[in-house]
């Protein structure tokens, strides 16, 4: 074992207070938020079962791990809640000025869409 993996090296928690692993080293079982989110998972209230420490930019890194059997399944939204993301987003194509939907996302800087925005420069 090198001097790296060693120094981050501490399964029962004596040096960190957590299980602590190297870089790839942590035995399955565990696994971080994002690895917990591809597989339709989520911590559930979980506290912190271990980490993963590496040197990185800036200095020591960790990323946090949960144990998957304590994992709960991601929840889904309501039909209820979909209908309104999705009139959220409408809104926020649609221009005040002129009413279009237009297939882009209204820029907050203007407040209006392009065409209404910069009238000459649709015309050329």
């Amino acid at each position: 074992m090198s001097r790296i993996r060693a120094a981050f090296h501490d399964p029962d928690g004596a040096r960190y207070g957590i299980p602590t692993y190297w870089w790839r080293g942590a035995p399955s079982g565990y696994a971080t938020r994002r690895q917990l989110t591809a597989a339709g998972l989520r911590p559930g209230g979980q506290p912190i079962a271990a980490q993963v420490l590496w040197h990185g930019v800036g200095g020591t890194r960790a990323a946090y791990l949960y144990r998957v059997d304590l994992a709960r399944p991601k929840r889904t939204a309501t039909p209820a809640q979909r209908r309104a993301i999705a009139a959220a987003l409408l809104a926020r194509r649609t221009c005040p000025t002129c009413r279009q939907v237009r297939g882009y996302y209204i820029p907050r800087s203007l407040g209006e869409c392009l065409a209404c925005a910069y009238p000459l420069e649709d015309a050329a």
